[in-house]
């Protein structure tokens, strides 16, 4: 689901004497770039003289692209902002399969237009793919990703609190679609054994908080293929936390388990999968997708796929937990 908001003439051209003015950056072109869920992201080419190397007989003028994204919602400014600073620590530490962000003529990581917050990246070229053959080298890079110290970034950090069930109930509690409505309740049971179970594995995560490092979130959804070149991108919410925060999607898969983990060793990190962690964060990214959807008012056959759709392998596995 991508930002379907239809912007203006008027406000395209102010977008782009704003990133020309701020970031030094004159746009030939600016497109609707599907990529991120939350957010309005653009794919901005512009026309770069080209240097004296470069063939004789040439136009002597290349073109380079870059991503921006705006973020407008109010409750996602704070965890965008403060990601900026992140992955720039990220690319300075030699993370180079990330976005890199570009920074403003005055310095700044990111800006501010319209109310929004902006940041404009290096266009990655490729394709959002995500199946079992991608997860190899997504977590080969997710292992290089923990081997950077945190260095005191602002960076939110676990507390394994469980919140997202109670911000999903909450968001339940004012919907007035009723079609979504009978659907919730029709699935109430199944909702609230799910949000009895985060409880529980909270509790049992609390008594160990330790081995944490940056981790992504939403890496398989945000990783691109371009040939034998991968990276992952939107990194809108880097929190400190165990690798069970980036594992837990293929958690009821032996194979992805093991490649997990190996690619752990293979990063120097010595560190075995905990069940009750990767049950955690399975319960309580259900309620965060769930979440999600409700905020971006998705209609119910949306929700109701989601349900028993991708996470209920997932799910599955750790009800048995």
């Amino acid at each position: 689901m991508y930002s379907n908001i239809a912007r203006s003439d008027g406000y395209k051209r102010s977008l782009l004497d704003f990133i020309s003015f701020e970031y030094g950056l004159s746009g030939v072109s600016l497109t609707p770039a599907q990529r991120g869920f939350y957010g309005e992201t653009w794919r901005l080419d512009v026309a770069q003289g080209m240097n004296e190397a470069d063939s004789p007989g040439s136009s002597g003028v290349s073109e380079v692209s870059y991503f921006v994204k705006l973020v407008y919602a109010f409750e996602h400014k704070d965890t965008y902002r403060r990601s900026f600073p992140v992955m720039h620590h990220l690319w300075e530490h030699g993370v180079d399969f990330i976005s890199r962000v570009v920074a403003a003529r005055d310095g700044r990581l990111f800006t501010e237009f319209d109310g929004a917050i902006l940041g404009v990246f290096d266009w990655i070229e490729g394709e959002l793919i995500e199946t079992d053959a991608t997860k190899i080298p997504e977590y080969q890079m997710l292992a290089k990703v923990y081997t950077v110290p945190a260095c005191g970034l602002d960076v939110p950090r676990e507390d394994f609190s469980g919140g997202s069930s109670d911000v999903f109930f909450e968001q339940w509690g004012v919907l007035d679609d009723k079609t979504l409505l009978s659907l919730l309740e029709k699935n109430r049971g199944k909702i609230e054994h799910r949000a009895e179970r985060l409880k529980h594995f909270a509790v049992l995560c609390r008594e160990n908080i330790g081995d944490f490092f940056i981790t992504h979130g939403d890496a398989g959804g945000n990783f691109i293929a371009n040939g034998d070149k991968h990276f992952i991108v939107d990194w809108d919410n880097p929190v400190l936390a165990p690798p069970e925060r980036d594992a837990w999607v293929m958690c009821s898969k032996d194979w992805a388990r093991e490649a997990f983990e190996d690619a752990l060793r293979q990063n120097g990190i010595s560190y075995t999968l905990r069940t009750g962690r990767l049950a955690y964060y399975c319960y309580w990214f259900f309620f965060y997708y769930l979440t999600a959807f409700l905020d971006a008012s998705a209609d119910a056959k949306t929700v109701e796929e989601y349900l028993d759709g991708w996470i209920k392998d997932s799910i599955s596995y750790c009800d048995l937990l």
